[in-house]
């Protein structure tokens, strides 16, 4: 026996005895996974949106229990707290409706379901495929730490940062466009029907 399959047996956690970090973690991707299905079947968007909120939400307790906390900051942040009510004042100016929409279900479901099962076939095979030779260095810093996030951010995926910093800022402005051309047509429409 080798020095660290005599050490794998003293802990006693192997790959057929998980531990709690590890059960948890499963559980929390079945629920993610669910109220990810929830957003994309449900006909309400108000509901859909809500659900996304606990779609994200679950990301960001995975990365927790992976000890990327800076990440799963990042996640609350960004995804909940700006993307997500972006989304909500978007369905709010559009005056889309709160109920059940007919025309939320454009009968491609079969499509759809057969673009995400491609989709995630290619995924799972791409992450396998490019980490299937790569070691962790556990002796360097803790790779979701906030140093090695910065280095790899502003190292690597500076112009991806910059250019979704940009697209938030023209999502917003084409809120407030939309909302302001709204706001106008009623004034005009008020000022129409005192005279």
């Amino acid at each position: 026996m080798t020095h660290t399959a005599v050490l794998a047996a003293a802990q006693g956690n192997g790959f057929l005895s998980p531990t709690g970090v590890e059960i948890a973690f499963l559980l929390v991707g079945i629920a993610t996974f669910g109220a990810a299905l929830v957003t994309v079947t449900t006909r309400q968007l108000v509901h859909a949106a809500l659900w996304l909120v606990v779609t994200l939400g679950g990301i960001a307790v995975e990365y927790l229990l992976l000890t990327a906390e800076f990440i799963a900051w990042v996640q609350v942040l960004i995804y909940l707290g700006s993307v997500v009510v972006l989304l909500l004042f978007g369905l709010m100016l559009t005056k889309a409706p709160i109920g059940r929409s007919p025309d939320a279900d454009s009968g491609n479901r079969w499509v759809a379901l057969t673009v995400a099962v491609a989709s995630a076939a290619t995924l799972v095979w791409v992450v396998v495929d490019a980490f299937r030779t790569t070691w962790i260095d556990l002796d360097g810093p803790v790779q979701g730490s906030t140093e090695v996030s910065g280095q790899i951010l502003f190292q690597h995926w500076v112009l991806p940062f910059e250019a979704l910093s940009v697209l938030l800022l023209a999502a917003l402005i084409g809120a407030i466009v939309l909302s302001r051309k709204n706001g106008t047509a009623t004034g005009e429409d008020t000022a129409k029907g005192n005279r």
